[in-house]
């Protein structure tokens, strides 16, 4: 078998203490934070002086990982409005399962989440909506009612 587990979804921030508060307030755990630099980031990256901090936070649940990047060096790139819609090519979400959706909501307000519509329910199994959280980061949200 080529691959054993996802390890974790990685996403570039600017602001890593309030993509950590956001994620946290979320209900996921902080591993820990590390500065990432020298010829190994270099290679992997295919970036040349690579100066960055990372924060690993883990779901509650211990099966999946979510790294946050700070980069230093070089300069983080935008490529457009962080408001862009959830259908353009290349954007990804990462989804979470709750146990209320309407409280995780209200929760994550305070750390600048925004609907991207409503709440809608999906036959009588979900009720499912999109968030975009810090940085435009946009975070599916499922709450199982069956």
């Amino acid at each position: 078998m080529a691959i054993q587990r996802m390890d974790n979804v990685g996403i570039v921030v600017e602001d890593l203490d309030a993509a950590v508060a956001y994620f946290e307030e979320l209900g996921m755990e902080l591993e820990g934070r590390a500065r990432v630099e020298g010829p190994v980031a270099d290679r992997c990256t295919g970036l040349d002086g690579v100066r960055c901090d990372i924060a690993m936070l883990r779901t509650p649940d211990g099966h999946s990982r979510l790294e946050l990047a700070r980069y230093r060096s070089p300069a983080a790139i935008s490529d457009g409005p962080r408001d862009r819609p959830h259908n353009i090519l290349g954007t990804h979400r990462v989804m979470f399962a709750v146990d209320d959706i309407e409280d995780t909501v209200t929760r994550l307000r305070p750390h600048g989440a925004e609907l991207l519509g409503e709440i809608a329910r999906f036959e009588d199994s979900y009720l499912l909506c999109y968030v975009r959280g810090p940085e435009g980061v946009i975070v599916g949200l499922a709450q199982q009612l069956t």
